[in-house]
């Protein structure tokens, strides 16, 4: 992708303030954000608990951008029935979640959803190329998941470059994703390790200046 208008923003409602998160969404939305991310953790894969699909729905009734539900969660194929039903446009599940891996990523595309993979950032790469070609999304956390505000962790950029280079050779088409620590500080050097879909929470929900100014500065920041 050579222009910053191809690239997507995804801000993530995990930073939200919740007591006004249609507001909240529908502000990330007319700002110019792409995509509304949302993170469901289950307090067993990540020591963490978030949100569920009645957070789903509500934005559904305020948003028609594709809504981008990534699953943190033990055994996700028990779960991706519930999100797919609550309105998820993208569904992406860990590698490191379930050993069915194909079954599960075939299941999600059946549901209508698109199929994504997510690694974290102490899993190695390889262990994605035999399902490469059935997803439409790779998740490169570049924190370890669980906790909003964390601080980028620049030893994941050489996986970035690699996967999308094996992307390029098996599934051109599907989008690498980035999130954790994702900010205008970050998102130069995630893009053009060869990120398209760039997950903000704190850099959008907490600017000081407001959501719009948040997102502004991110694409400010992508390459030409």
């Amino acid at each position: 992708m050579s222009n910053a208008s191809q690239y997507l923003i995804a801000p993530s409602i995990l930073s939200a303030d919740f007591s006004k998160l249609g507001q909240q969404v529908k502000a990330a939305e007319q700002a110019g954000g792409d995509w509304i991310h949302v993170d469901i953790m289950d307090g067993h894969f990540v020591p963490n608990m978030s949100m569920g699909p009645l957070a789903l729905k509500a934005c559904q009734q305020v948003t028609d951008l594709p809504l981008d539900v990534h699953l943190m969660v033990k055994e996700p194929e028990r779960f991706v029935d519930i999100f797919a039903a609550a309105g998820a446009d993208h569904i992406s599940v860990h590698a490191e979640a379930t050993p069915n891996i194909h079954r599960l990523l075939q299941k999600i595309e059946q549901l209508g959803c698109k199929p994504g993979i997510v690694i974290n950032p102490g899993t190695p790469e390889i262990i994605l190329e035999p399902i490469l070609h059935l997803v439409h999304l790779v998740l490169v956390m570049t924190v370890n998941p669980g906790y909003g505000g964390q601080k980028f962790t620049p030893e994941t950029l050489p996986k970035i470059t690699t996967i999308r280079q094996k992307l390029d050779q098996i599934n051109p088409a599907a989008l690498i994703q980035v999130d954790g620590g994702i900010s205008a500080q970050t998102v130069s050097q995630v893009a053009q390790a060869g990120a398209q879909v760039f997950v903000a929470g704190n850099a959008i929900f907490n600017h000081p200046a407001g959501i719009a100014a948040g997102i502004q500065a991110i694409r400010t920041e992508l390459p030409l």
